[in-house]
């Protein structure tokens, strides 16, 4: 592919100041301390704490001028070859990352080498520019991947960090071959967000346990899960080998203190969950108010605490240990509804089915669904949890549905996608782009040509990745689910004395979506003629066409939604 310049026409000029770190909790303790660190002179404080207590590497950095030994590798130019790992009887003093510009570096040279190793550029001097214009855009902001990027990408490239795999595959894109890892961090996991699903067995493989254990592998190296939990038995229902179901709740009782065990003080961040149950499972009533219930312990241990005179010492701090001796505390939850259900709820004419797993279409009971849509209401309103996803509505934008319904989402609801997929993020940063040229309030040509980057840095990093599983390496390859997003949208409308709540605020907001979606979609078109399509789209073409025009015609329908187009331009 061809690259060009557009925010290096000219040598940039980047400048570092030292910094200093120091994070504590409620009651003032030193949780994490940096001093004399390098960051971008113009960077806020709040950024420089973030880099330096989560994404700096705290060890395996050599402390040393020398160069580190290169893999060297056929086709791949010398500066942009892999470090090697050190055999030497007394290797290199190591540490930490000391430096913004370590940090920059490892991201984009390892996005640059896997670039060139497997075909991206049409020339070195391509591969030359794509670095230099990715490495611009994290040092001014512009644009920053998913957390799992900064955590892991690099790492082996830059520092040739490594140990053993963790069980770990990938596709070898040359073959299609699937493949077991060897190494945990020569392809790292730079994915986000994962959708995993599980069987209703209890061990084996994609039983309950065997998901905790992926779990774990995932929030071990930053990523988020979620899972629609609904293929489980409810409680009392039979088991094959006589007696009866301890009822999904107990699982997810378990899963959440594993979970748990992975805390935020830790070198990357505390598990990311989404845990999703169809609204006609025969526990769903006990799910939905799961987090009320513990929040209602926690009040109750506080306030007894704070009754109990004689024992001083009892913690009644809301934020102390009442909260780490409850569960539900680990994940966001999600309640899948249908049209169905809600139409059931809206006309109350009969009752919605809660319907048994071990029996098909067997009826546990029939509940009003009215009823319970005011039980996830109310929940919500006391404790934020749980959150409706519209499986329909959802299914109805499905690019690849020839191979299954959408059922889950990541734990933050962005990625939609099959089970058993991952998708790697980034988001641009809208006030990074804003323009008074010519009367727009985004600079189009500059969106659009880091729209188009990132693209290409997403998909990248699939074919880069490793993943916690056969499953998932096999389909993250066949569907490559990529994610681009913004951030700033907020800041943006106040900057242009625009409310939140207002029709020229969604519509600005809309267009720029749409410029942003068109930009993607036309790079992976290129990415197609240019490398390959995607494995999926010869299954899927027809649907994906479809859900591209479905895009184009409502903007055609609508342009009175658009009243920005003409300060945005067309994609």
């Amino acid at each position: 592919m061809k690259i060009e310049r557009h925010f290096t026409k000219t040598t940039p000029e980047y400048r570092f100041e030292k910094r200093s770190t120091k994070i504590t909790n409620s009651g003032g303790e030193t949780i994490f301390e940096m001093n004399d660190y390098l960051a971008p002179e113009h960077w806020s404080q709040t950024a420089c704490d973030i880099l330096a207590s989560k994404y700096f590497r705290k060890s395996g950095v050599p402390i040393h001028t020398t160069p580190l030994a290169k893999v060297f590798e056929r086709g791949i130019p010398e500066q942009w070859q892999a470090s090697k790992s050190s055999e030497e009887k007394y290797p290199p003093l190591t540490g930490a990352e000391t430096s913004a510009q370590q940090v920059f570096h490892r991201m984009a040279g390892c996005w640059t080498y896997w670039g060139l190793k497997e075909h991206y550029f049409d020339t070195e001097e391509d591969a030359q520019i794509f670095y230099d214009e990715m490495f611009y855009m994290l040092y001014h902001q512009m644009a920053a991947p998913n957390s799992p990027q900064w955590f892991n990408t690099g790492l082996n490239w830059s520092y040739g960090i490594d140990s053993a795999t963790e069980g770990h595959y990938y596709v070898d894109p040359k073959t299609g071959e699937l493949m077991q890892s060897f190494s945990a961090y020569e392809r790292p996991q730079p994915h986000a967000c994962f959708i995993q699903s599980v069987d209703d067995t209890l061990v084996g493989e994609n039983s309950i346990f065997d998901l905790w254990e992926k779990e774990a592998r995932l929030f071990k190296y930053g990523s988020g899960t979620g899972t629609n939990f609904s293929a489980i038995r409810g409680k009392g229902e039979p088991l094959s080998g006589g007696g009866e179901s301890s009822g999904l709740m107990s699982f997810l009782k378990v899963g959440d203190a594993a979970a748990g065990a992975i805390k935020s003080g830790g070198t990357t961040r505390r598990a990311a969950k989404m845990v999703i149950v169809d609204a006609d499972h025969p526990e769903i009533e006990d799910f939905i108010d799961w987090k009320l219930n513990e929040e209602r312990k926690v009040a109750a241990l506080v306030k007894g605490s704070e009754q109990i005179d004689e024992m001083e010492t009892l913690n009644s701090d809301w934020q102390g240990e009442a909260y780490q001796t409850v569960s539900g505390q680990n994940s966001n939850n999600s309640i899948r509804v249908t049209d169905e259900f809600m139409r059931s709820a809206v006309k109350g004419d009969k009752l919605f089915g809660l319907n048994n797993r071990t029996k098909e279409h067997h009826i546990h009971k029939g509940v009003d669904a009215g009823y319970l849509l005011d039980k996830i209401s109310y929940a919500a309103w006391a404790c934020a949890d749980p959150g409706i996803q519209f499986h329909d509505t959802i299914n109805a934008w499905h690019t690849c549905s020839n191979d299954g319904e959408i059922r889950a989402s990541n734990p933050c609801s962005e990625y939609m996608f099959l089970d058993d997929t991952a998708c790697n993020l980034a988001s641009l940063n809208l006030m990074k782009f804003v323009s008074n040229k010519f009367g727009k309030i985004i600079d189009t040509e500059a969106f659009e040509h880091a729209v188009r980057l990132w693209t290409i840095t997403l998909d990248i990093s699939v074919t880069m990745a490793q993943f916690p599983s056969r499953e998932i390496a096999k389909r993250s390859h066949r569907y490559r689910t990529l994610g681009l997003g913004y951030a700033n949208l907020g800041a943006l409308l106040m900057s242009q004395g625009l409310p939140y709540d207002s029709d020229q605020g969604r519509e600005l907001c809309g267009g720029i979506t749409s410029l942003m979606t068109a930009g993607a979609y036309l790079t992976s078109g290129e990415m197609a003629e240019d490398i390959d399509e995607f494995e999926g789209f010869a299954d899927n073409s027809q649907q994906m066409r479809k859900v591209i025009n479905d895009h184009y015609m409502f903007v055609e329908k609508n342009p009175e939604n658009f009243f920005c187009a003409n300060i945005l331009s067309a994609a």
